[in-house]
């Protein structure tokens, strides 16, 4: 079962890939350092939301 915080960590991770990439392109570099912060952020929450999710099933 999804939660909200798998939701929520995936769209951060898509966020900030479409931030580096953009940041990339245009040589922003501190658009490109928020873009990677981004990812790093959602990964961390989906973690979190796929760890709820594992203990909820084992309730």
């Amino acid at each position: 079962m999804v939660n909200i915080d798998q939701i929520a960590g995936l769209a951060k991770q898509i966020k900030g890939s479409i931030r580096q990439t953009v940041g990339k392109a245009t040589g922003n570099r501190p658009m490109q350092i928020r873009g990677i912060a981004d990812k790093a952020t959602g990964k961390v929450q989906k973690a979190c939301g796929d760890m709820k999710a594992v203990i909820k099933k084992a309730m």
